[in-house]
């Protein structure tokens, strides 16, 4: 089944400090852009950042508990392959991102096995990206 590209748009409070963590600590290519707003090429989907206010503290997160790590809530990201989230992993760590989840594989030998890391961005924005050791088990109970 080919995959649709969603539109994500999310708020930034700085949109220049945005602008280089999506342009340049993930390499993603620009698109349209604005005084106000700013398109990615998110891995093949379309993310837009848009400058607004800052809305909550950092510490009104909310974070659900997932295999023994709080999960911030809301969050996005992609599931990559194995090798790409091992990369960008690296890339993050050349970059000097703090994680609020450092890389690591949760699951272990079960299924639904997934390596995942969870990150912010300079604006509050949480990410998650993973990876499946079997993809066919993303959706598996």
């Amino acid at each position: 089944m080919a995959l649709s590209p969603f539109h994500l748009a999310i708020p930034v409070d700085d949109l220049a400090a945005a602008r280089h963590f999506y342009g340049t600590v993930f390499n993603l290519p620009e698109g349209r852009s604005s005084e106000k707003w700013v398109d990615f090429d998110f891995y093949g989907h379309q993310l837009v950042i848009h400058e607004a206010p800052k809305n909550a503290a950092p510490d009104a997160i909310h974070t659900n508990h997932v295999d023994g790590h709080g999960v911030p809530v809301p969050h996005f990201g992609l599931v990559l392959s194995w090798e790409e989230w091992e990369q960008l992993a690296a890339r993050l760590r050349d970059f000097q991102i703090k994680f609020e989840i450092e890389p690591y594989v949760r699951f272990k030998g079960q299924v639904g096995e997934q390596a995942t890391m969870f990150f912010f961005d300079p604006c509050g924005n949480a990410l998650e990206f993973k990876a499946f050791k079997d993809i066919a088990t993303m959706f598996a109970k």
